[in-house]
């Protein structure tokens, strides 16, 4: 028997399912041609996993994975990176003296899956499991500044920073912004990568512009890059 077959058809073709949709989202018509499952099936096994939270919608009405395989991954202890990212967060808040964040893509979407708030006085508070866009943000720009070009191309259509922003990201390896995803709020991220070096997590600290200033990044970058190529390296633990 195929390995990638394990004679339960309706659960193999679930399992492609979800197997295409870890690429990003997909169209019904894009969902059919990847999978090559016939398109009624595909709908109704697409809809079926949608009700289990296993697939999602974006913005756009296309499927893409939804929020129970994260749940699943850190019940049952697979996502290490979750374990170290909280007290990390909290060191980096502690430096800096500013709200710190750890962001993950979900198609369209960006979720905050660790945070650690400013102790008191103006904050930029974003709570665990908040969904802020893919097109403003220092986090969007570095979730998506390594993406493959049809996926680049596709996520600055709508985006309010360029491609040019995203090729500056890149080479210095982290990005900034200031009242781009809400005005008077300015924050700094850096990628964190997986064992193939792809990124897979943004760092973020976020405050009001008044104390990060028009150039946050020229006085945090450093601190915000470390925290995250401290839990890069975490990741390549065995």
């Amino acid at each position: 028997m195929d390995k990638k077959n394990s004679g339960v058809g309706v659960l193999d073709k679930a399992v492609r399912i979800l197997t295409v949709l870890e690429s990003g989202p997909h169209s019904l018509s894009e969902l059919v041609k990847a999978t090559k499952i016939a398109r009624p099936t595909a709908h109704r096994l697409a809809v079926a996993l949608e009700v289990h939270r296993l697939v999602a919608r974006d913005l756009n009405g296309r499927f893409i994975l939804g929020s129970r395989n994260s749940e699943f991954a850190a019940a049952t202890g697979e996502d290490r990176l979750l374990a170290v990212a909280v007290p990390a967060l909290a060191s980096l808040r502690d430096a800096i003296g500013e709200s710190a964040q750890l962001y993950r893509r979900q198609g369209d979407q960006r979720i905050c899956v660790a945070a650690a708030e400013r102790i008191s006085g103006l904050r930029d508070s974003v709570p665990v499991g908040a969904a802020l866009t893919m097109s403003a943000g220092s986090a969007a720009q570095v979730l998506l500044a390594w993406e493959d070009a049809d996926r680049l191309h596709r996520a600055l259509t709508c985006a309010r920073f360029s491609a040019a922003a995203l090729s500056a990201v890149r080479r210095r390896g982290w990005a900034q912004s200031v009242g781009e995803r809400e005005p008077g709020v300015a924050s700094v991220s850096a990628p964190v990568r997986g064992p193939n070096n792809k990124v897979i997590a943004a760092v973020s600290i976020s405050g009001p512009i008044e104390r990060l200033g028009r150039q946050p990044g020229r006085i945090h970058a450093a601190a915000v890059v470390a925290t995250a190529a401290k839990l890069s390296e975490h990741l390549l633990k065995r």
